[in-house]
């Protein structure tokens, strides 16, 4: 059985979330500047590009303060997730697709609901 997940490029993944995040120019997840530096790309993931903030000096990368930052899935999964779900598969259907068990496809499609960039806390 072919499984879908191994005919999508990684580096198609990454430009999608690119162009979802920053659609005019990348900016600075922490201080929210345009002065940025590419700084190479991530060590175990390939397509991973990194940057340097020019004002505040931080580090950060394409999926910094993103839901899908520090996860298990690979970036791919989640975007085959989100295209099923635009499709209006059922958690059962996209399981099924993408290999997983439908309580996996649960939790990234509620954190897919909630938005891709993590919220930041608001404190008083």
């Amino acid at each position: 059985m072919l499984n879908i997940q191994y005919l999508i490029e990684d580096v198609k993944c990454y430009a999608v979330v690119r162009e979802m995040r920053w659609p005019k120019e990348v900016t600075c997840p922490h201080c929210g500047s345009g002065k940025i530096k590419k700084r190479g790309f991530h060590n175990q993931q390939a397509q991973r590009q990194r940057y340097q903030c020019q004002a505040c000096e931080r580090q950060f990368d394409d999926l910094t303060e993103t839901i899908f930052e520090d996860h298990h899935q690979p970036l791919r999964v989640w975007v085959l997730c989100l295209y099923f779900m635009g499709l209006n598969l059922s958690n059962q259907q996209i399981a099924a697709e993408l290999d997983l068990d439908q309580g996996v496809v649960q939790d990234m499609a509620t954190q897919l609901r909630e938005g891709i960039v993590v919220k930041k806390s608001q404190s008083s």
